[in-house]
């Protein structure tokens, strides 16, 4: 049994310590956030935010994040009550497939949680492992400029 806090929501599940985290929050506990991308940690379709920090799930044995606080992109915010960094997503028009969704919100929001002060360089640096093939980054970094830009006036 393996104790999890996803979203707010504890949860226990009987399943094997060495099973992806992915598999967990996807296949057992129906999550749409993270995505199976390469299945090996480069794409960060499957990323989740750990204890404030992102990961990608479908390399993190389930077993290793036991009673951790575990965010995937369907809990950050609602449909009627966006995130403010979905909303910048929102406003800049900057999702088109949405396959990379978890990993350039997750990513750039774990990252500025940490460095609210961080300059476009370093977001784009700490945005350059995650893999989008629908070419929207020049809007996906201005979203991510927008919500950075809020932070530090707020």
């Amino acid at each position: 049994m393996i104790p999890l806090k996803v979203n707010g929501t504890a949860h226990t599940l009987d399943v094997e310590p060495q099973t992806p985290l992915l598999y967990v929050l996807s296949d057992d506990l129906g999550l749409n956030g993270p995505k199976f991308g390469c299945g090996l940690a480069q794409c960060g379709s499957c990323t989740v935010i750990v204890n404030g920090r992102a990961i990608r799930s479908c390399s993190v044995p389930v077993g290793s994040v036991a009673n951790a606080e575990i965010t995937t992109l369907d809990g950050l915010g609602t449909p009627e009550n966006p995130h403010p960094i979905q909303k910048a997503f929102i406003d800049e028009q900057a999702a088109q497939c949405g396959f990379c969704l978890s990993g350039v919100v997750l990513t750039a929001k774990a990252f500025l949680d940490q460095n609210p002060r961080a300059n476009e360089e370093q977001i784009r640096q700490a945005m350059s492992g995650v893999l989008c093939r629908c070419f929207t980054h020049t809007r996906m970094l201005r979203a991510i400029g927008r919500y950075a830009a809020e932070r530090r006036n707020a």
